[in-house]
């Protein structure tokens, strides 16, 4: 077997191996590990997981000490046809519902043109290096977040107990995808709101009143809810290729369109130098300390770092993808899309004098008053929120996969048992979620309902703890030529710069916003002024 895995690569190894009398697979590791291209490790890999004398040491997968074994690894689950693909999965988890309605509002109000450079330095400077370092993670263990933190801990020779950065990650997933998809239902229903002409000529307090109509309805959002959730699990259910590929292939192009679409109707029959001033015209004098943490956490939120989802699209990434481009491509991508946002959302809501507001009330309330007046707001509306259902469905996607790849890992289930499973546990939890709003508003702890409670821990707590971490254990656990390696990168400018980032710069600008979560709440607690 040796002798034609050496021939298989080069007909000097084969001789080389006759004369150094290398009997076994784990000797010719060995010897020739130092000698091998990454090409060739892929080749070794494809040929031994296909004859199945992979050596292994007793646990699930194929595991290895060292750079070559970490090279030649496979998921179990399946991987991208293509770089191309992942750069859709990786862009539809980032495009979710906060770059639609979070980001071009925070742009606006914090100095415009301003706050985009400031944005986009964060960007640079925290969240692309987090996620080079979560994807460069992921592919390295092409398992699930869990047992990838586990077996790298193992690999770079470091406290096993880092597989618990794995956990949070999972876990803060999984919570945040049972109040998403309440959130996200609503966008379905006001698809049928829209379309059936609810909203024309509709007033500020009728459309309001309708929003409220619907948080208030507990049946009414548990049938979005689950029709949301069980759109998630069947796309999950079908497998990387056959399921999440085919639906990036399909549903982020959609989205593209969609979002152009919008964003020429809003051009053509809204006020489009009023929404180009209030979004790009830079506004220094709008610019404070809360302003650039606003930025930071922007920078860090949107790209959907620190709960698994890049790590676990990154471990289907092709061993031949470029990380650094990629990930770039992605950031880039996810930023075009938040400021088409705005221009989409803008000039309709200031057409008709409305004021611009961040968060649901934006989408829900302000933007369908102005879609109620408009030519042609039935269906363009329609499409709209179509829009929106889409970025969350997407994102939702990649949050459900992390703990349905550990599932199949770790108890042996089909791909549809484990789906299901998580998603019907995502979907009890979700029913907590959305009483929330109606029968369970009145309990409160500390001034937070069950749904605020699920977000503030996961968004304010779990998620910058797992991208603090992240960028530690790339930066200081792993070892220059793991990360050097997986990146693609030389020991030259490229690889220091991003080095220095994810060793200093990241930590710092993720703890600045974890201290500013936790001064805001402890604010609202009348801690202190």
């Amino acid at each position: 077997m040796i002798a034609v895995w050496c021939f298989g690569l080069n007909g000097d190894f084969l001789n080389e191996t006759i004369e150094a009398g290398l009997a076994t697979t784990e000797e010719a590791f060995m010897y020739f590990n130092g000698r091998l291209s990454a090409v060739d490790r892929a080749r070794i890999a494809v040929w031994l997981v296909r004859e199945n004398s992979m050596p292994q040491n007793g646990r699930r997968g194929y595991l290895f000490r060292g750079s070559f074994m970490a090279g030649a690894r496979q998921s179990i689950h399946g991987q991208w046809s293509s770089r191309w693909v992942f750069f859709l999965a990786a862009t539809g988890s980032a495009v979710g519902l906060g770059n639609i309605w979070r980001f071009p509002y925070v742009t606006g109000e914090n100095g415009g043109g301003a706050f985009v450079i400031i944005y986009l330095l964060c960007v640079a400077a925290v969240g692309i290096p987090i996620m080079m370092a979560e994807t460069l993670i992921g592919r390295r263990g092409r398992q699930s977040p869990i047992n990838t933190m586990r077996l790298l801990a193992e690999d770079e020779g470091v406290s096993s107990k880092w597989h618990y950065l794995g956990w949070m990650g999972v876990v803060a997933g999984f919570l945040i995808l049972s109040f998403y998809s309440v959130v996200a239902g609503w966008s379905v229903a006001y698809i049928f709101y829209v379309g059936s002409g609810v909203f024309a000529q509709t007033t500020v307090e009728a459309s309001a009143a309708q929003f409220t109509a619907l948080t208030d309805s507990a049946w009414e959002l548990l049938g979005w809810h689950t029709l949301f959730m069980i759109m998630t699990v069947v796309v999950i259910a079908r497998g990387v290729q056959g399921g999440i590929e085919q639906a990036v292939k399909w549903l982020m192009p959609a989205l593209f369109v969609l979002l152009l679409i919008v964003v020429g109707y809003a051009i053509a029959t809204g006020d489009f130098s009023g929404a180009i001033s209030y979004l790009f015209k830079p506004d220094f004098s709008e610019v404070t300390a809360n302003s650039v943490l606003a930025a930071l956490g922007q920078a860090f939120f949107s790209l959907s770092l620190g709960m698994g989802a890049i790590m676990i699209y990154g471990s289907y990434l092709p061993a031949d993808a470029s990380i650094p481009r990629t990930v770039v491509a992605v950031a880039v991508c996810d930023t075009v899309v938040a400021l088409l946002a705005g221009l989409a959302i803008f000039p309709i809501v200031f057409a008709f004098g409305l004021e611009p507001n961040g968060g649901p009330g934006l989408v829900f309330v302000t933007l369908t008053i102005a879609f109620g007046h408009m030519p042609g707001g039935q269906i363009f509306g329609a499409l709209f929120f179509v829009l929106l259902t889409v970025a969350a469905w997407t994102s939702a996607i990649s949050i459900l996969e992390p703990i349905v790849a550990w599932l199949i890992e770790s108890s042996g289930w089909s791909r549809r048992r484990a789906s299901v499973s998580a998603g019907l546990g995502a979907w009890v939890l979700g029913i907590g979620a959305l009483l929330s709003f109606n029968y369970w508003a009145e309990f409160t702890l500390l001034g937070k309902t069950f749904f605020d409670w699920c977000e503030f821990l996961t968004t304010s707590v779990m998620l910058p703890a797992g991208g603090l971490l992240i960028a530690i254990f790339a930066g200081w656990r792993m070892s220059r030529a793991s990360t050097m390696e997986e990146l693609g990168l030389s020991d030259g400018a490229i690889y220091s710069t991003w080095r220095f980032l994810v060793q200093v710069v990241a930590p710092i600008g993720v703890l600045a916003i974890f201290v500013n979560v936790l001064v805001v709440f402890l604010r609202d607690l009348g801690v202190f002024d």
